[in-house]
């Protein structure tokens, strides 16, 4: 039988062309790359304007987007992943009239950050663009040319703090899948340059066509929680004392004990006053956030490899109840447990379901 998900997105879409908001705008999108640039953060974007495009044309409208693959030069760009696509615009092309640029990441943005007439370009466009977005590690280029500059912005959940710390005047928000800033707009890592995309198309043409492009391309038109249901890496840092530490790997391997303050106040040796201060000195947070986080984490790989229950999932993570845990995963992940648990299941998990 078929899921309930696939049912709905199998349903044709009910837009009407008097749906679509503008239907007579015409915007040129660039999508910039440079060699060895993420596939995907030029791709994705590329392909949710090409089904906008594809979608009117079922009601006899021209395309709603011209959309070109600018770079250095014109002709063939590889791709970090070793696919060779094909740019149409470069750094001689008139910028006169651009609607959206959007500026990719990857690997290769370490030569593209060293290579100033790349800069020099960059900033020109930026300044003639209507709009300006940018995929996954993208955002270190805006950064680098001072676009950036106390504006809300997000990256690639890994790449995070490097880029708060390079670029101390931006207003980092780590744990958006994309924003917006005025005419800046800014995406997770990879697959989020498309949910930017989307929202771009909503707001050029409304929420009916984005939830047709959606449906077309089997995508959420709002992307439910942030990076944080992603990440793998606990963002407490290890602490620096020895009992601190010592009792940092002992949490990890007792996670269902009593690690209340006062219990492990007495396993270090101190009072429960001078053990809370040292800990949220030396962790980077208070031992309770500290004991949630590493709860979560344990609860999230049950979650991934096993079809246990959630109650004893929260009992093995160390939770009072599956409530408690459920609270938990929304306050920190913005997911429940269950949307975790459909998302991240392992593909033997998967396997065996179907």
């Amino acid at each position: 039988m078929e899921s309930p998900v696939m049912q709905e997105i199998r349903k044709p879409h009910s837009l009407t062309r008097e749906m679509i908001r503008d239907p007579d705008r015409r915007q040129s999108v660039w999508v910039f790359g440079y060699p060895n640039a993420n596939l995907l953060d030029m791709s994705g974007p590329f392909q949710v304007f090409a089904a906008a495009n594809h979608i009117v044309r079922e009601f006899g409208l021209a395309d709603l987007y011209s959309i070109d693959l600018a770079a250095k030069t014109t002709g063939a760009l590889r791709s970090d992943q070793g696919l060779v696509l094909h740019a149409t615009r470069d750094f001689t092309s008139d910028l006169t009239g651009l609607g959206s640029l959007i500026v990719c990441g990857g690997a290769g943005r370490r030569g593209a950050l060293k290579d100033s007439e790349t800069l020099a370009w960059l900033s020109r466009a930026v300044a003639a663009a209507e709009r300006v977005g940018s995929v996954c590690t993208g955002a270190y280029l805006l950064a680098e040319i001072g676009a950036l500059e106390g504006k809300a912005t997000t990256t690639h959940w890994r790449w995070a703090d490097d880029l708060q710390q390079r670029y101390r005047d931006i207003e980092l928000e780590p744990d958006a899948i994309f924003m917006r800033h005025g005419k800046f707009w800014s995406s997770a890592g990879v697959s989020a340059g498309m949910d930017m995309a989307l929202a771009m198309v909503e707001l050029d043409h409304g929420p009916e066509l984005a939830l047709a492009v959606a449906r077309e391309l089997v995508l959420f038109v709002k992307r439910p929680g942030g990076q944080s249901q992603f990440a793998t890496q606990l963002r407490a840092r290890s602490g620096s004392l020895g009992k601190i530490e010592d009792l940092q790997r002992w949490i990890a391997d007792n996670i269902a004990a009593d690690l209340s303050v006062p219990a492990l106040a007495a396993r270090a040796g101190m009072s429960p006053r001078t053990f809370a201060r040292s800990f949220t000195r030396e962790a980077g947070q208070t031992p309770a956030r500290y004991v949630e986080a590493q709860r979560l984490e344990a609860a999230r790989r049950h979650l991934e490899q096993s079809e246990d229950p959630l109650e004893r999932i929260a009992t093995a993570a160390g939770f009072s109840s599956a409530e408690i845990m459920r609270r938990a995963f929304l306050r920190t992940l913005g997911v429940s447990p269950n949307a975790y648990r459909t998302r991240f299941r392992s593909a033997a998990g998967f396997a065996d379901a179907v």
